[in-house]
């Protein structure tokens, strides 16, 4: 199933939380490195999209596979976009959207996604999984998500206490031509209020399926405090 999606990461320089935050060490390699040799271990079909000069280079120096992209963009949707257009990807090719701060990405949640996108009718797929840690719940930088019966997505949160709510994690997918509808929406009251793109999709009736994953993923890298689990994940890991 490698050649039937393309990964593509977003990665910019400018983030507010934790500065150049693409670049920042965590044990021995950059953020985007990670995020990108383990989505590599996925599927070959995987670039990275970035605003940056200085995040280009740096890839350069383990990979050709990035495009460069307008530093005007307001999402990371509109960053996959543009090099999906530069990668000249035909509009039935599903698109995987990885965020550039998810660098534990489990290799079979991406392929639960991906078979599920072609078993549920969907217009976007995403991911979540029980949250076990109650803190999460009161935790913005934690996006939660409720979902119906049948696993569709009918609320986004950064902050509730709705026991059942799910950690949304950070991976959408979707075929090039609702990327192409998606992008040319505009950003709704909802979206601007809870800083959270994905509500301008359902805000305009677009369907969201959300693949359930029994386990735990490692959160991705937010604040300096994510850094430090990020570490000592990689720690406990190697030992």
């Amino acid at each position: 199933m490698d050649t039937d999606f393309t990964i593509l990461i977003p990665s910019r320089i400018g983030s507010t939380r934790l500065k150049n935050k693409p670049l920042i060490d965590i044990s021995g390699m950059t953020l985007i490195e990670r995020v990108f040799k383990n989505s590599l271990s996925i599927s070959s079909n995987t670039f990275i999209a970035t605003d940056s000069q200085d995040i280009l280079n740096h890839v350069q120096t383990f990979t050709q596979n990035v495009v460069m992209t307008s530093n005007l963009h307001i999402s990371g949707t509109d960053r996959v976009f543009e090099a999906a257009e530069n990668l000249k990807i035909e509009d039935e090719t599903l698109i995987i959207n990885l965020q550039g701060d998810e660098p534990f990405m489990p290799k079979d949640l991406v392929m639960q996604l991906v078979n599920d996108f072609y078993k549920y009718p969907c217009d976007v797929i995403s991911a979540c999984h029980p949250i076990s840690d109650s803190d999460d719940l009161s935790n913005p930088n934690c996006v939660k998500v409720q979902c119906n019966l049948n696993n569709y997505a009918e609320n986004f949160q950064r902050l509730t206490n709705v026991n059942s709510s799910m950690r949304h994690i950070g991976i959408y997918g979707y075929k090039m031509k609702t990327l192409r509808k998606l992008i040319n929406l505009k950003p709704t009251e909802n979206e601007l209020t809870h800083k959270l793109e994905q509500l301008r999709f359902m805000d305009n009736s677009y369907s969201i399926y959300m693949t359930s994953y029994k386990s735990e993923v490692p959160s991705g890298i937010d604040t300096h405090d994510d850094v430090t689990k990020a570490i000592n994940f990689l720690a406990s890991y190697e030992n």
